[in-house]
């Protein structure tokens, strides 16, 4: 502990030097080359250190390069955008990735998104004209067009004066891609091969022809488990006629993991989508009144199930106290197989035999599960009675009622944690958005049924 505590104290405090430097009185041409000796991470880390003005001498005496390096450190880039001029403004979207303009030129409103796109370089608003032709959830809206292209004809000499001479505009030089005059896609070059190679080289012995790819259109949550899995620096994207339109940089590849993860974790929790914490309160409440007044319709069929058994309720008013335990155990059995069933969804190439094979399992798990919980259910409460005077025929019967119905229920939620994603992916619905909280609820239902069920056949005539 010592030791690592030695280590922080020698790290240096860079987001102090930075806001230090730009408090101080030494002139632009100094400041600027000083600021040049950080990388533009740490100085996006500073800008919280920073005020209103203290910013704004900032943007005045960073270059539009600098500052462009800037922004796409920022986990809000907006925030800076919007404290400059329009005119700087474009000067710096004119130099970011495009998916980044895209994004920020997306949420400002339309007389001011067309002001900035008129000041912009005609290619940089073809590029985001081809941005925009895609909807939000596809790849083509997330792709960057950052990166070296050679053709299938060339030399190894003449590839890597290509890559020479497109480096100048594209920093994703690790690899180099192939493509054909009319511009199809035919592989990928890795950059060390190229520098190994040598000019009496063939280019077609070192292209990889089976180099991953994915298509414009696709839905990003369709690919996101596929492309993951090649860990490459960048995955090529083709339109629908195998032409080459961009790339996913790795960056880009860990960003959309990250929001397919969370948007999962929202729909898991009956929303339709991540919220922020500057979404307003209505809208807020616009994402999550669908899902709770059809839970709440549930929720009232449970409460009716539940009036069913009143009259074993009046004879065995105490069985009530263990319903929270039948109904919790249920809805965790069910929500650990949603889980495991709708991350094995994700693989598209998953067979019929395969999607059984895993319903088959869950049953198996919640069997065992089951068992093993129900056998000190029935050990547990029996002495948990007994020993408040119940008779012991009586408070074993119980402990007998309240293992099966734990175990059944627990049995039956593994079914339906796993049937229920895969039915409605069958149907087209995404299985994390409508499973969750119907699941859980379900699974109250066939608890309560099963629990009050078998106290009423095993308890009344005791």
């Amino acid at each position: 502990m010592e030791l690592e505590n030695n280590v922080s104290a020698a790290l240096p405090d860079y987001r102090a030097e930075i806001a230090a430097l730009v408090r101080s009185t030494v002139a632009p041409r100094i400041l600027r080359e000083r600021l040049g000796e950080y990388h533009g991470n740490d100085i996006a880390s500073a800008m919280a250190e920073l005020s209103r003005e203290e910013r704004a001498r900032l943007y005045t005496v960073l270059t539009p390069d600098a500052l462009a390096d800037l922004v796409e450190y920022l986990d809000t880039p907006g925030e800076l955008l919007d404290e400059l001029g329009i005119t700087k403004r474009a000067e710096i979207l004119a130099r970011t990735e495009t998916a980044l303009s895209a994004e920020y030129l997306e949420e400002r409103p339309k007389a001011e998104r067309e002001a900035l796109a008129a000041l912009l370089p005609e290619q940089v608003r073809e590029e985001l004209k081809l941005l925009f032709s895609f909807d939000k959830d596809e790849v083509g809206s997330r792709m960057v067009t950052n990166y070296i292209s050679v053709n299938e004809g060339a030399s190894v000499r003449g590839a890597m004066s290509e890559l020479v001479r497109q480096a100048a505009d594209n920093d994703n030089v690790s690899t180099i891609y192939v493509t054909t005059e009319e511009g199809d896609f035919v592989g990928a070059i890795d950059l060390k091969d190229l520098i190994r190679a040598r000019s009496q080289d063939k280019l077609e012995d070192i292209i990889m022809t089976s180099y991953p790819y994915v298509y414009a259109e696709e839905k990003i949550e369709d690919c996101i488990e596929r492309i993951m899995g090649y860990s490459e620096d960048s995955i090529p994207v083709l339109d629908g006629s195998g032409r080459l339109v961009g790339v996913l940089t790795a960056q880009d590849v860990s960003e959309l993991a990250q929001e397919s993860i969370a948007d999962d974790y929202a729909k898991l929790g009956g929303l339709s989508s991540e919220e922020d914490l500057s979404e307003p309160t209505l809208k807020s409440v616009g994402k999550r009144l669908p899902w709770l007044i059809i839970l709440f319709g549930l929720g009232l069929l449970v409460s009716g199930v539940v009036g069913l058994f009143d009259s074993v309720i009046d004879s065995l008013p105490f069985i009530v106290s263990f319903q929270s335990l039948i109904l919790g155990m249920a809805g965790n059995v069910g929500t650990q197989s949603l889980a495991v069933t709708v991350r094995a969804l994700a693989d598209e190439t998953l067979t019929a035999r395969e999607k059984l094979s895993l319903v088959f399992k869950e049953t198996r798990v919640g069997l065992f599960n089951g068992i093993i919980l129900g056998v000190l259910s029935f050990l547990l409460v029996g002495l948990f009675l007994s020993l408040r005077g119940t008779e012991t025929a009586l408070a074993f019967s119980v402990g007998a009622s309240t293992g099966t119905a734990l175990l059944l229920s627990m049995v039956l939620s593994g079914i339906s944690g796993s049937v229920i994603p895969i039915v409605l992916k069958r149907m087209k619905i995404d299985p994390a958005a409508a499973s969750g909280p119907f699941i859980t609820t379900i699974n109250d239902l066939v608890a309560v049924l099963t629990y009050y069920g078998l106290a009423g056949l095993l308890l009344m005539n005791i």
